[in-house]
């Protein structure tokens, strides 16, 4: 079901589409799974793969938005904590209940702190993830050990979600194939395609790996391309403005050791005004975020040198146990997708994160902004738009209560397979099979050669960077480690998908010129 030359072959058997969405992130994977369940013939392509960008580069998160409720903006706090609650029922294997402690240094922020989460517990209503609370000095430095101590006065407590957001993704994609969409990766769309009134009616699209260009029809296109909103904008309009203004945030990812128990530290107020969260996550931590604009995007983003100093000097700040460069496991950067700014006193921090959607003169349809937490909603509202401006027959919304692929009800983080949920089954029927799969990737990981095989097979993965950055996430948890075992990844995949050593060398290569951005050079 998720082979490549079998989804291929029905892009050969069809041109003509009810749906065709540009963009395989959240976003889009969201849409395509919405516009397959209400029945629609369902395309999306992907340039890279899914969740390349943004959507693979979070704190990993699924979170309300305490911030959000400081600005003000409560229908966003409660549309996002509405939905938090859906993707903790709905992707049971992959989303779990965290806790969250606020270290307060005056009475003056105990306060503040506690009748803020008790309106974001209110909020939350029946899909509460738990009453946050206030706890006093001893408390607090015995559920955050490395915390320090000085001037603490005590904490809040509160509750939010935490995921792994590239393997909720390729989950959803999935689903979304299990329910008779066509999903491809590596499949870039160069052009949008008119009638004789100028509207658009489909895309040309290449696939990466054969060169091949395809005309495909649609009775409507959807850009849900994040950072790259404007590329198809104006593929649409040359004269189109941006709309866009990505701002850059990275993460650190730290050993274990630096928050030693179950909670995670959410410091509210930084230098530059954002909050900076500490996450325990695949048994490391992840420190951030920052928050830079740019004047460009890629599809690598690099972390500024003092994007990583301040990093470390906000943790420092809290940590008693000193954070350096050489202690940093693995650096990533993502870009998130603003609305480009009204003026220039406008920060960043101020933008709301609110979905908008854009209905071009040609009828293309482009939704921007929002948050991964808001994935449904917002793939609902695309829908709904469509739905109303004619392009699509009327039809209900069925995602709000539907199980994403692997999805058992269970999470159980005591052993790593946990994050495939029902498919835990089969990868170790594989191992079984094939006792040598059974053998670890590194020496220093938990992750098993039979994932790997398991990602070609059963996950669409095409390239080193595929498996190790997005389907076992060694890339973002010891960049390292990613580096060192990339040839024995490349030879499993030359094996899989019948490739000779040329192809296989030049995937090493490209790995590897990736996977460098991901170290820190002390």
């Amino acid at each position: 079901m998720f082979d490549r030359p079998t989804l291929i072959r029905q892009l050969q058997t069809s041109s003509h589409w009810d749906v065709i969405i540009i963009g395989g992130g959240a976003t889009g994977l969201g849409i395509a799974l919405d516009s397959a369940t209400r029945g629609f013939k369902t395309l999306l392509l992907e340039q890279v793969d899914f969740a390349k960008g943004t959507s693979s580069r979070s704190t990993k998160l699924v979170h309300g938005g305490v911030r959000y409720l400081a600005q003000g903006n409560i229908d966003l706090v409660k549309e996002a904590l509405y939905e938090r609650g859906l993707m903790l029922k709905n992707a049971s294997h992959l989303v779990s209940n965290q806790s969250f402690i606020i270290p307060n240094y005056t009475h003056w922020d105990m306060l503040k702190y506690t009748i803020g989460l008790k309106l974001y517990d209110f909020l939350a209503g029946k899909l509460s993830f738990g009453k946050s609370i206030g706890i006093n000095k001893r408390k607090t430095i015995l559920r955050l050990s490395t915390l320090k101590s000085d001037k603490l006065k005590g904490s809040v407590v509160y509750h939010d979600g935490q995921f792994d957001d590239a393997r909720l993704a390729i989950n959803i994609a999935q689903t979304a194939i299990e329910k008779g969409a066509t999903l491809l990766n590596h499949f870039k769309v160069e052009k949008l395609l008119k009638n004789n009134d100028g509207l658009v009616n489909g895309v040309e699209a290449t696939d990466a790996e054969t060169n091949l260009t395809y005309a495909l029809n649609a009775k409507v296109v959807i850009n849900a391309t994040g950072v790259f909103t404007d590329e198809v904008l104006k593929m649409d309009n040359a004269l189109a403005k941006n709309s866009i203004r990505p701002s850059q945030g990275i993460h650190l990812v730290l050993d274990q050791s630096y928050l030693p128990g179950n909670d995670a530290i959410m410091i509210p107020k930084t230098d530059d005004g954002r909050v900076l969260f500490l996450v325990p996550w695949h048994n490391r931590v992840v420190v951030g975020t920052t928050d830079t604009l740019l004047d460009s995007h890629s599809l690598e983003p690099k972390a500024l040198d003092k994007e990583i100093d301040f990093i470390l000097q906000t943790a420092n700040r809290y940590l008693t146990k000193k954070v350096t460069k050489k202690d940093v496991l693995s650096i990533f950067a993502g870009l998130r997708p603003l609305a480009a700014p009204k003026d220039k006193s406008e920060k960043t921090k101020e933008i709301s994160r609110s979905h908008k959607i854009i209905v071009s003169d040609s009828e293309l349809i482009t939704i921007t902004g929002g948050k991964w937490t808001t994935y449904r909603r917002m793939a609902q509202d695309v829908l709904n738009k469509a739905i109303a401006l004619g392009k699509l027959p009327n039809a209900k919304c069925q995602t709000k209560n539907l199980l994403i692929h692997g999805a058992d009800g269970t999470v159980n983080k005591s052993q790593h397979l946990y994050i495939y949920g029902s498919d835990q089954r089969e990868i170790k029927k594989l191992i079984g099979e094939h006792p040598e799969l059974g053998e670890k990737l590194h020496q220093r990981l938990e992750f098993t050669k039979a994932e790997v095989v398991w990602a070609i097979r059963n996950e669409m993965a095409r390239t080193i960077e595929d498996v190790l950055a997005r389907r076992v996430r060694i890339l973002f948890l010891d960049a390292k480690a990613a580096i060192e075992i990339a040839p024995m990844v490349a030879t499993i995949l030359s094996k899989e998908l019948h490739k000779n050593d040329e192809w296989r060398q030049q995937q090493i290569s490209d790995f590897i010129e990736i996977a460098e951005s991901y170290v820190i050079k002390n």
